[in-house]
């Protein structure tokens, strides 16, 4: 891709390189607590320390999400939440910030938008990538090659049960960075971190030299720690959504988002354990 349709996403894990720091993502169920509140939310995780922001794509059946998610998706799905709302979020965030952002979401209501005009729209949304949990990247040529067309970033998930073959199809497609899934399971917080990360760090990275980010189970700054010692990037959503569950009505609700992401964000400078 030419140096000027670089995505934010590239060049902020080439700017993360350059300082010598890690990224930090998290991410949103877009339209919890309402739709109103979720550009000042993404707004929020990024004074805390985020470097990119991903927004959750509320959808009915989020087979790769736990219970907390899954909660947070039902409350905005009957608050009107839908694909096309999402995207008039991101403009409302590009109002302000040039944070990046990632589309987080799930095959069918991609295919009921269109998936080119999805990739159109996202784009002139201010969207910088996008992630489809559950599209097979066997049968990804289609989808990718929409995307790139809008200079989207196409990520896909890689997993401990991923095979060489599907890695490697997985580094041929994604553009931005590989979203590593630290265990098997649905998103989720955890008392303690998966054992499978380091040898499925070390398996992507033998084929591609994409940036490589950690998602679930993360929700603890010993967490960030230990994965920032082994990966570019760090992904944390069950936290973030879980305390905006709880305190959905506090008017304060941006504040304690922001210093949520502030508390794990330091954890980039814990010794790992």
């Amino acid at each position: 891709m030419p140096d000027n349709r670089r995505s934010r996403i590239q060049r902020l894990f080439e700017r993360l390189r350059r300082e010598g720091r890690k990224g930090f993502i998290g991410y949103l169920t877009a339209g919890d607590p309402s739709l109103d509140r979720t550009a000042g939310l993404a707004l929020a995780l990024e004074r805390g320390g985020v470097d990119l922001v991903e927004l959750g794509v509320p959808f009915s059946d989020p087979i790769a999400d736990g219970p907390v998610i899954q909660r947070a998706a039902e409350r905005a799905l009957r608050g009107g939440a839908s694909l096309r709302k999402v995207l008039e979020v991101a403009v409302e965030i590009r109002l302000t910030s040039e944070v990046p952002l990632l589309l987080f979401t799930y095959l069918n209501p991609v295919l009921r938008y269109g998936v080119e005009a999805l990739a159109r729209d996202a784009a002139a949304a201010g969207i910088d990538g996008v992630l489809l949990t559950d599209l097979s990247v066997e049968e990804a040529a289609v989808h990718v090659e929409a995307m790139r067309r809008h200079n989207l970033d196409t990520i896909f998930l890689a997993a401990p049960t991923s095979t060489e073959r599907r890695l490697r199809l997985i580094a041929k497609y994604s553009t931005g960075f590989v979203y590593l899934v630290s265990r098997t399971g649905v998103t989720g917080e955890s008392d303690s971190l998966s054992g499978a990360i380091a040898p499925l760090v070390e398996a992507v990275r033998r084929v591609t030299d994409l940036p490589l980010a950690v998602g679930f189970g993360i929700s603890r700054p010993e967490h960030v720690a230990a994965v920032g010692g082994l990966a570019d990037a760090v992904v944390v959503g069950s936290a973030f959504v879980r305390l905006i569950e709880r305190n959905a009505a506090n008017a304060a609700l941006e504040i304690q988002l922001e210093s949520l992401a502030r508390e794990l964000k330091h954890g980039f400078q814990l010794r790992p354990s």
